[in-house]
């Protein structure tokens, strides 16, 4: 009877622990629905497996009948590969083998009661998945996305608990002396490598944090900096267009008395094109986000790139304006990268953005490089160094719920972007 409850019950954690270290690619409910089949799928088979085998048998292949499965369903559910997916994995061992140790040495310590063992699992484990939703998922999630390197390692530290905890250490938690006492002990030494290994992870998430406000405010001074000098140069021009009204005036008074009305008019449509040019284009009113659209369209221009711009954006928005002008940034920024691998006539950046109903953005530039793309869609970098705006552009993306797009069409690549 105890020997079924704790495997049962196990089965039943391991699952809800994968649920949730798990950023899954599928909706919540289809999710959640997977993870409920597997589990009760899970659940007969190993009340089979206890029927057909003695106690031994059952609990070693209890590990691989568990374990398996669940390398298998994160595999088809999570958005990560390697060894992030393999870190997600022993993270759910971790959690499941700490409850299960710990509520087996409470339990071998009450004298076997099993009143006992159910309380102390249940109250362990209502205590530890409170603690993973509160603090340790969003951080969890932020890390898998923004560390990118020495995940192999800590793999390693976790594979070798694992190893240890569940096949070379005779005996089991609750049932046997030795097995009560060692497994535990174990399992708070590796919880206490997990702690800090999440104070490095929070110290890393600071860091991302400053930087990354470091990266919005050198934009957004950038960006100001452009649109305070395409101001000044439109003043100047202003200025000189005035100063030198006397002597149009003068010039046309005199044209008129000579009754040469055409060149007169003509004469005065060539100084209001030249006033139109001078004239400040204001893209959209939020600032942030007109700064951003001037200086990338005024490079773009500037390196022979003609520009097609319709943007309707209100002025609140439903999304943080620096992290917007961001990712608008890093678009704008590798299409202009684009078109200069192109010769000057077919160069083309082409830019419709609207704020009704929600933000809507597509950016679009002609391409003749081949773009591959990973199994979530993304574009391959093709050089070292390059991808960090399509990552950021993607990060944003998960971070506040948008839906991102790349697309290459007829020689044409598009990113579309829906909040």
């Amino acid at each position: 009877m105890v020997d079924l409850f704790i495997m049962e019950y196990l089965t039943v954690l391991y699952m809800i622990m994968a649920f949730l270290f798990m950023d899954s690619r599928y909706s919540r409910r289809r999710t959640l629905f997977i993870v409920s089949s597997v589990t009760l799928l899970l659940m007969t088979a190993v009340a089979a497996l206890h029927r057909a085998a003695d106690r031994d048998a059952a609990f070693w292949t209890f590990a691989m009948t568990i374990h398996i499965p669940l390398i298998l369903l994160l595999f088809t559910l999570s958005r990560f590969r390697g060894w992030r997916l393999i870190f997600q994995q022993f993270s759910v061992v971790l959690f499941c083998t700490l409850i299960h140790h710990i509520s087996g040495l409470i339990y071998y310590l009450s004298g076997n009661r099993f009143w006992v063992l159910v309380l102390s699992c249940a109250v362990l484990s209502a205590w530890v998945i409170w603690f993973l939703i509160r603090f340790l998922r969003p951080l969890f999630f932020q890390i898998l996305l923004e560390l990118h390197r020495g995940w192999w390692l800590i793999c390693l530290v976790m594979a070798t608990y694992y190893i240890i905890a569940v096949y070379l250490i005779p005996g089991y938690a609750g049932f046997d002396l030795r097995g009560t006492i060692i497994k535990p002990a174990i399992a708070l030494l590796m919880l206490g490598f997990y702690s800090i290994l999440m104070f490095l992870f929070t110290s890393i998430k600071k860091e991302m944090e400053a930087r990354h406000n470091a990266q919005m405010s050198a934009l957004q001074l950038s960006a100001f900096q452009s649109r305070m000098e395409a101001v000044k140069a439109a003043e100047n021009a202003i200025r000189t267009e005035r100063h030198d009204l006397r002597h149009r005036l003068q010039a046309v008074a005199e044209l008129v008395s000579r009754g040469d009305k055409d060149a007169a008019l003509n004469f005065l449509d060539a100084a209001q094109k030249r006033l139109d040019d001078q004239k400040e284009i204001r893209w959209c009113r939020p600032p942030v986000l007109d700064a951003v659209f001037s200086s990338y369209f005024d490079q773009a221009q500037n390196q022979g790139i003609s520009v097609e711009a319709k943007i309707a954006l209100s002025d609140t928005l439903s999304v943080h304006e620096g992290e917007l002008a961001i990712v608008l940034a890093n678009a704008l920024e590798n299409a202009i990268h684009a078109n200069l691998a192109l010769p000057p006539e077919q160069r083309k950046i082409r830019c419709k953005v609207v704020g009704m109903p929600s933000v809507m953005l597509e950016i679009s530039n002609p391409c003749a490089a081949a773009v591959t793309f990973d199994s979530n869609g993304l574009p391959v970098a093709q050089r070292e160094g390059h991808g960090l705006g399509v990552q950021s552009i993607s990060a944003f993306c998960r971070k506040s719920g948008a839906v991102c797009q790349f697309e290459l069409t007829d020689g044409w690549f598009h990113l579309r972007l829906v909040l």
